[in-house]
């Protein structure tokens, strides 16, 4: 097992303007470039009379956006919140399938830790840093509150939490008060904890068998990258539906 070093917080590759720069920090800025770069490639190659591949693109999206439209039922709210479904997809998808990429993890530089030299990879799989994932969370919550506030009103939406009709509706009101904030946790952490122990396991793998065993496995963590993003982006549509679904 000698070699095999395992960090659970990003590593600090430096201070820029007083603030860490990790080496997930590199890597979701990379995603961003990566993600508007194609954006902008892919606007600009649109055309009236579209081709095979664009043919294919409008009719993935259109069937994503109609199966969003019919969860909200409404596809006014849909046109309000499938940019922002569909784009924390992309981002955990380019991040998580980022790091199945030749070279990735194995650029970096070695630094003297504890009497020895430890090597510091110069990029990190996005999601297997905390913070990330965290913002990801924190950025769904607020919208989700958001939609139910925009489409319910704040009495109405608030009514949900506080609710002083009677001791039991008092009583579900707080429980959906912890379990609202209790999302935070859960998105961030599920996140965090399915692709921080895949990248655990293939350094394992890797290490006890390096030929055989790691090849399907990636093929897996590879799947596992694509569900997680899916199930990230479809729970933050749900939490949605349920927030501006009036209460009965």
């Amino acid at each position: 097992m000698e070699g095999i070093h395992i960090v659970l917080k990003a590593e600090t590759l430096g201070i820029f303007f007083g603030i860490p720069v990790t080496n997930a920090l590199i890597t979701t800025v990379v995603v961003s470039l990566l993600v508007a770069g194609a954006a902008i490639l892919a606007g600009r190659r649109l055309r009236l009379i579209p081709g095979r591949i664009q043919m294919l693109w409008e009719m993935v999206v259109g069937d994503v956006y109609e199966y969003v439209a019919g969860v909200l039922e409404s596809h006014d709210l849909a046109k309000r919140y499938f940019p922002l479904i569909a784009s924390i997809f992309i981002v955990i998808l380019f991040g998580n399938l980022l790091a199945f990429l030749p070279g990735f993890g194995s650029v970096g530089f070695y630094h003297a830790e504890g009497g020895k030299e430890v090597f510091v990879p110069l990029l990190r799989a996005t999601a297997t840093d905390l913070n990330f994932t965290l913002a990801l969370a924190i950025v769904a919550f607020i919208m989700i509150e958001f939609a139910g506030v925009a489409v319910l009103g704040v009495l109405k939406y608030g009514s949900k939490f506080v609710n002083l009709k009677s001791p039991i509706g008092f009583a579900i009101g707080v429980i959906d008060l912890f379990s609202e904030i209790a999302r935070l946790f859960s998105f961030s952490f599920r996140l965090f904890g399915n692709i921080f122990a895949g990248e655990v396991m293939l350094g394992l793998l890797a290490a006890l068998i390096p030929i055989v065993l790691p090849v399907p496995l990636m093929a897996f963590e590879v799947a596992v990258g694509v569900i997680q993003a899916a199930i990230f982006a479809l729970l933050t549509l749900f939490f949605i539906k349920i927030a501006v679904t009036e209460m009965h």
